[in-house]
């Protein structure tokens, strides 16, 4: 056998995808959480089957997992994938049509018959009809191999079978130059108590690596340098696991306790998995009977002096309304973190979209106005978690924080804060209680005067009805205009006590891009393709949607044409029109996916054009 060769690249881009019971998942943070040990830039993208458990074999039960790895600052999970691992016909004919032309499958052959084509809707077997022209194939005896690996553990054929996704991370581990050990230790970790599980995912980690070693099938293995980051401890996070820590760490900036108040949802799921776990740090979570409950206990824990917050996806919104007003209403802080998902209705639970804006801004009865801030990243969660909270006790007002199901599923690398460089979040607290009233204001922030239940002469009325300063009950027509307008206007001053976003580009010119969310490494990334061609074209991401940042005013007006990519049909392009008057256009698709990087450059190149 000839000498196999090695090459360098700067990133790549590989996809897992099987049934939803063949470990994909598994198989992606496996393989995602070795790059991040070997110190590569990385971007995720879980793409999970929106069916609990559908039938083996068809297209609607496809689990895929996608990462893309550099040398090189990356943010996306990559446009179309390098390699594609198919564990069965179906994962073949969904996610065919993603790789790019050359690419590499890797293929579990023995999948490749009967009555698994037919479900997956081949007429003819695609390894040997010749429509995989084009592509690099290496048909590999997958489940064949992981069983005469397992062969003498007293283990069962199908739970056998369960360790074929590690035969196939071990055949990738040695194509991109990856070690076993890290996997190795977390399979010894994670099934301590079962000693044959632990010995059948070993042997068939090893096998998979020793195959693509060891066979001719495979000439050239792959490795992509370490990249250059800013020194310091790098975790892997995930959006939901990041938010979750920058609530604690909020909490404990506030000297306050954390109150998760929350009803299971999907997306938003993990983040009470992921706070239960800290249960010794202040931590209480509450997994309620419905969403009106959820966010009832954590504006009462708000109310009794804990930093309250709520999570849920689009649909919780809807339920969540009245209590929103509520909170509007008695001025209470509160964190409402929506992980946003495909609708309307259930829609499409496991797929991300960005269509609760207009929900956020306006879905509620009468003149509630509530702060919306919006995470960009994985990574970004902690840090717009901390601002969210902040703003929240400091305004004592809720506060929405947008996410969405990719950047809460996705993973990317995160710089781990020293806490000492977390500033303080200062509340205050009412002090005379001579002269104390309820809905008496900080004359700078308009944030009524906090006083939490036991604080001895501070009682007061809080409720839904409409008050006036002493905190009576008013139907007082004026006083309720003027309530009314100082609600609003002590939303609009949070602008006075957020960062502004700086201009990426030249203050003026021919295009303005703006942006907000998870959008945000795919219109970074279509830009550096842009400029490198020599095209000039200026951005704005927006982290905080309500109340615009005030430095919008001085740009947006300085720009001929201004297109806004987004993922929905036109949301934030309705809200720029409106404010500013001006013939905003979108770029918008909504197929439960994050936008396609080209697809963005050309829809700039076209606006450029025309």
């Amino acid at each position: 056998m000839d000498k196999k060769e090695s090459k360098v690249l700067e990133r790549v881009t590989i996809r897992f995808a099987g049934d939803s019971g063949d470990g994909m998942q598994l198989t992606g943070m496996q393989f995602t959480s070795t790059t991040a040990q070997e110190g590569h830039e990385l971007v995720t993208l879980p793409d999970y089957p929106a069916e609990i458990r559908a039938p083996a074999g068809t297209l609607f039960g496809v689990s895929g997992f996608q990462i893309q790895i550099g040398s090189t600052e990356i943010h996306t999970p990559g446009d179309q994938p390098d390699v594609l691992v198919a564990m069965n016909p179906a994962a073949l004919k969904v996610n065919l049509k993603l790789v790019r032309r050359g690419g590499i499958l890797i293929i579990n052959s023995d999948a490749f018959q009967g009555r698994n084509l037919t479900l997956a809707g081949y007429e003819t077997n695609p390894l040997e009809d010749g429509s995989l022209a084009g592509y690099q194939v290496f048909p590999v005896q997958i489940t064949t191999l992981t069983r005469k690996a397992l062969e003498g553990l007293k283990l069962s054929v199908k739970e056998k079978d369960r360790s074929k996704n590690f035969f196939a991370l071990g055949m990738t581990f040695w194509l991109f130059s990856h070690p076993l050990e890290p996997t190795i230790n977390w399979i010894k970790q994670k099934f301590k108590n079962k000693p044959e599980i632990v010995e059948a995912n070993i042997r068939a980690l090893n096998a998979g690596y020793n195959y693509a070693l060891s066979t001719e099938l495979f000439q050239t293995s792959y490795r992509v340098e370490k990249a250059k980051k800013k020194p310091g401890k790098y975790r892997n996070m995930t959006g939901n696991e990041a938010v979750a820590l920058g609530f604690i760490a909020a909490a404990k900036k506030a000297n306050k306790e954390l109150f998760l108040g929350s009803y299971p949802i999907t997306p938003a799921s993990e983040i009470l998995h992921e706070l239960a776990k800290y249960r010794n740090y202040d931590v209480k979570t509450f997994q309620a009977e419905d969403e009106i409950a959820g966010i009832g206990s954590a504006l009462g824990a708000s109310y009794a002096g804990a930093l309250g917050i709520t999570t849920t996806s689009g649909p919780g919104v809807a339920l969540k309304t009245e209590f929103l007003g509520f909170a509007v209403m008695a001025e209470l802080p509160l964190v409402v973190v929506n992980v946003q998902r495909g609708g309307p209705s259930t829609g499409l639970p496991t797929k991300t979209e960005q269509a609760d804006l207009l929900q956020a801004l306006y879905g509620r009865n009468g003149e509630a106005p509530i702060p919306i801030i919006a995470a960009k990243s994985p990574a970004d969660c902690f840090d717009a978690a901390l601002e969210a909270s902040r703003i929240a006790l400091m305004f004592s007002t809720p506060v929405f924080l947008l996410m969405d199901g990719y950047i809460a599923n996705g993973a990317e690398p995160w710089l781990v804060r020293d806490p000492e460089s977390i500033p303080e979040i200062k509340i205050h607290y009412a002090t005379d209680p001579k002269n104390f009233l309820p809905y008496k204001r900080d004359p700078k922030t308009l944030a009524r005067m906090i006083a939490v239940p036991g604080m001895a002469g501070f009682e007061h009325h809080i409720g839904g009805l409409e008050k006036d300063e002493t905190g009576n009950v008013a139907y007082d027509p004026d006083n309720h205009d003027h309530m009314v307008r100082l609600r609003a206007e002590k939303v609009e001053r949070i602008g006075d006590y957020i960062e502004q976003p700086k201009i990426d580009g030249d203050p003026e010119g021919e295009l303005l891009v703006i942006s907000w969310g998870s959008t945000f490494g795919t219109v970074f990334t279509a830009l550096e393709e842009i400029r490198k061609k020599g095209k000039k074209v200026s951005w704005i991401h927006l982290r905080w949607i309500y109340p615009f940042p005030k430095m919008l005013d001085n740009y947006i007006y300085n720009f001929k044409k201004i297109l806004i990519p987004e993922i929905n049909l036109g949301q934030m392009v309705k809200v720029i029109r409106e404010r500013y008057l001006v013939d905003a256009k979108g770029f918008n698709r909504v197929r439960g996916l994050p936008l396609v990087t080209q697809e963005v450059v050309e829809a700039i190149e076209k606006t450029l054009e025309d």
